[in-house]
């Protein structure tokens, strides 16, 4: 079975066509600058990426994907029939999906109703959807959601302390992001580990532009970093983490912001950025700090500083701990940033071995905990796409049925 993943943001709608009989990756790409001047489709496979004209509207960028990796010359499929359901990325479940689902009308009305609670992506997610249904007329949509995974976890980690009527008619609590790759994540772990997923408790680490800590207990997330929205938790790349609910009408009383200003410059202006004063970017930030700049180092140790505070709160959390794992793309490739995160924790049982993080082999999966280590340290790539094509065939061979 070959299935289409899609992840459609405002102006961009990323792409891969999988082959689940062996689960490759036949071609991936993205449609940049949707609607905007001088939008580019690129396009890589086999080692090669191609660069094609863009798109004025999602229709035409879904349109012109299919074209691509249908044509003669370039192509990976000789006709769409080739191609057997399409999986969705959509950022917010809400309330509504504890698990990926088969899109209908029903399920499409659902998703309006949480449009307020992802504004930005939710959206611009079924823009994705209503493009692919209209070119691929008759093959099968499926939803997977950010927030799926966390579903699972119990009202005392997931409510706010607010009034609990708001609650109920404003359904404000914890939902949590990145579900795919945490549960694609804990499933890895559990082979690496020997266990069953039913069996593995874990703290997973996604560390990227966007970050997210995750406990799981017996493969289940019974707590996460990211909230209602995923600016809570974690420093990350531009957005502020945690931060006292005061901060913004602090911001609006002496910069003169509205609200939505202030939400906006805690997103896209703090974090790594902000801090620093150079860059989102912590290769950037790190190249910086190692010239020099006070700024840079504070910006690295405020970030280090956050995730090990979480690691230790689940530390507590949990009954046990097997393993601490570390994914995204930071997680995977800054050795800088694990040892900084975990050195000195060996009071709590967790002892990184410094010479293995440091020449451990990029996209393969590391121990780097050293022997004496009550709690195992690896490095797993993440597979987001992966874990959404997985969802997608299981929902679509049990139609088949």
């Amino acid at each position: 079975m070959k299935i289409l993943v899609i992840n459609a943001g405002s102006s961009s709608l990323k792409y891969q066509l999988l082959d689940m009989k062996t689960e490759k990756v036949l071609a991936k790409g993205n449609c940049e600058r949707i609607g905007l001047p001088k939008p580019i489709i690129s396009y890589k496979h086999n080692g090669q990426e191609q660069i094609f004209d863009g798109a004025k509207d999602h229709d035409e960028a879904i349109s012109k994907v299919l074209k691509i990796l249908t044509d003669k010359e370039n192509g990976v499929v000789k006709s769409l029939s080739e191609i057997e359901a399409v999986g969705h990325r959509v950022v917010q479940g809400g309330w509504l999906f504890k698990e990926s689902e088969l899109v209908t009308d029903e399920v499409l009305k659902k998703l309006k109703l949480l449009d307020n609670l992802a504004p930005l992506h939710n959206p611009a997610n079924v823009k994705g959807i209503k493009a692919c249904a209209k070119a691929m007329k008759g093959v099968p949509q499926v939803v997977i959601f950010d927030t799926a995974f966390h579903s699972t976890m119990p009202e005392k980690a997931y409510m706010y302390a607010i009034d609990y009527k708001d609650y109920e008619k404003y359904h404000i609590r914890k939902y949590g992001a990145h579900g795919s790759s945490h549960r694609f994540i804990t499933q890895e772990a559990a082979k690496v580990l020997g266990k069953k997923v039913k069996d593995v408790n874990l703290i997973i680490c996604h560390l990227g532009n966007g970050s997210s800590l995750t406990a799981v207990e017996n493969g289940k997330s019974v707590d996460t970093t990211m909230g209602l929205t995923p600016l809570q938790g974690v420093v990350m790349g531009t957005r502020s983490g945690d931060i006292d609910p005061t901060v913004v009408q602090y911001l609006c009383n002496n910069k003169k912001m509205t609200v939505d200003d202030a939400i906006n410059y805690l997103n896209k202006q703090c974090g790594l950025l902000g801090v620093s004063g150079v860059s989102s970017d912590q290769r950037e930030v790190i190249a910086k700090a190692n010239e020099g700049n006070h700024r840079a180092q504070l910006a690295l140790d405020m970030l280090a500083y956050s995730v090990r505070k979480h690691i230790g709160s689940y530390m507590a959390v949990l009954p046990r701990v097997d393993a601490i794992v570390f994914t995204g793309g930071i997680g995977e490739n800054g050795d800088e940033t694990r040892e900084k995160i975990l050195s000195g924790m060996d009071n709590i049982g967790v002892v990184i071995d410094k010479k293995k993080n440091k020449n451990f082999k990029r996209g393969e999966i590391e121990l780097i905990s050293k022997p004496e280590s009550k709690v195992k340290i690896y490095i797993i790539p993440t597979n987001e796409e992966l874990m959404m094509a997985r969802d997608t065939q299981n929902i679509v061979k049990n139609l088949k049925k």
